[in-house]
Order: structure tokens, then C-alpha cells, then sequence
């Protein structure tokens, strides 16, 4: 377990800040009386927070090339047939998981393949759970193509607290399951769309892994 890539600057502005902070209050409280030490123990604990937020995990994976496995942990929050517009312009088999602030929130790549698509989009900050944060909040999709030629989409949604995704891959890559594609800074979500004959392998609230969980194979 380390520190992500994109928590280097937050950590370092952070810690800058809590530092200004306790330094200013010093002298505004004639020193360190128990006010001082509440203020310290908070800022610790804060930024405490932050590290553990913007961990990074060690997820060997063993190949599973008929496996799409979970790029992101969290929970499974909606398993449904829905039109896809952007893309495939056709039915896809939709799973949804939900990343809380607690969650480990770098996201992977699901198969190996080609990415034929990454699109962004600006849009709103539903909470991620929302039914309308798949379509109408910022989010970023990436399409990676199988060998076999099934494509399946990720798409990145922001949330209520979510403000910035952060997506490594370019058109035209080739990929690595489990390669690493991406961070969602807080709270956010995470949808897959399958095609329709995919056989999907996880259950509502249930809580998956990135790299770990199979949830669905292709036909």
C-alpha cells in the first residue's frame, strides 16, 4: 500500500495549510493551551483523512480473459438493461458502483483490449447514487475493445463532492487488465456497460474490488 500519483499536490498543499494554521493560532491563544491542542489534533486526524483517502493498493491479478473484472471498489448500486446512446447507440447491460470517501479511488481497466473512445463531459454533481448522475453529471467514458471484438464502456461520473476525474488512457491505446486507467477525487461512481449477452456475475449491495471481483463475463 503507498500514496497515489494525485495526492502528492493535495497532500502537500494540505499539510502547508494545517501548518499556517496551528502557526497563526500559537500566538493568537498566548500558546498552547487546550484550545491549541484541539486545533492540533484535529488537523492531524484531517489530514490523516487525507492520506488514507488517496492510498494506493497493490492488486496483482491473474489474466482472466473472458472476465471483466470491477475497475473501481465500492458497491454495486443498480444491475439493469438500458439504452446507450452515446456510443453504441443500442441495449447494454448496466452496473453501477458507488465509491464512498472511504473507498480505495483509482480506477483500472476491466479487459485488455483497444481504446477506441475517451469522451469527456462537463455536467452536474448529483450525489453519485442518483439515477440521473450516470447521464447528467461530469463524467469521462472510455470504450475498450476485446480481441474477441465485444466492446464494453467505463464510464467515471463525478459526485456531490467529486470535482475532478482524471482518466490516463488515449484512443488507439493498447491495454492490460488491470492496468491502472484512472482517479476520481471523492465520493463518485463508476458504471459499466455490457453487451446485452454478457453473463453478469454480482448481486445489488454487494461489495466488489478492483482487480479482485469478476462481475461479469463476455459471451
Amino acid at each position: 500500500m503507498g500514496i497515489h500519483r494525485e495526492g502528492y499536490r493535495p497532500l502537500a498543499v494540505g499539510f502547508l495549510l494545517l501548518v499556517i494554521l496551528n502557526a497563526v493560532f500559537i500566538p493568537i491563544h498566548h500558546g498552547r493551551g487546550w484550545a491549541f491542542y484541539i486545533l492540533l489534533s484535529a488537523s492531524i486526524i484531517f489530514y490523516l483523512l487525507i492520506i488514507y483517502f488517496f492510498r494506493k493498493p497493490v492488486r496483482p491479478l491473474i489474466p482472466d480473459h473472458g472476465a471483466i473484472f470491477a475497475p473501481a471498489d465500492g458497491t454495486v448500486v443498480a444491475i439493469e438493461e438500458v439504452y446507450e446512446d452515446h456510443y453504441f447507440h443500442a441495449p447494454r447491460l448496466q452496473v453501477s458502483i458507488f465509491m464512498s470517501p472511504l473507498n480505495i479511488h483509482a480506477n483500472f481497466c476491466s479487459l485488455s483490449g483497444i481504446v477506441k473512445m475517451v469522451h469527456h463531459e462537463p455536467g452536474r454533481y448529483w450525489v453519485a447514487w442518483h439515477p440521473k448522475s450516470s447521464v447528467e453529471n461530469e463524467r469521462t467514458s472510455t470504450v475498450i475493445q476485446h480481441k474477441n471484438g465485444e466492446s464494453i464502456m467505463i464510464r467515471q461520473i463525478a459526485g456531490a463532492v467529486a470535482r475532478r476525474i482524471v482518466t490516463y488512457l488515449k484512443e488507439g491505446e493498447m491495454v492490460q487488465q488491470g492496468q491502472e486507467m484512472g482517479f476520481i477525487k471523492f465520493g463518485s461512481r463508476v458504471d459499466i456497460f455490457f453487451p446485452v449477452d454478457s453473463s453478469i456475475k454480482v448481486d445489488l449491495d454487494q461489495k466488489v474490488e478492483a482487480n479482485r471481483t469478476k462481475i461479469g463475463m463476455l459471451r
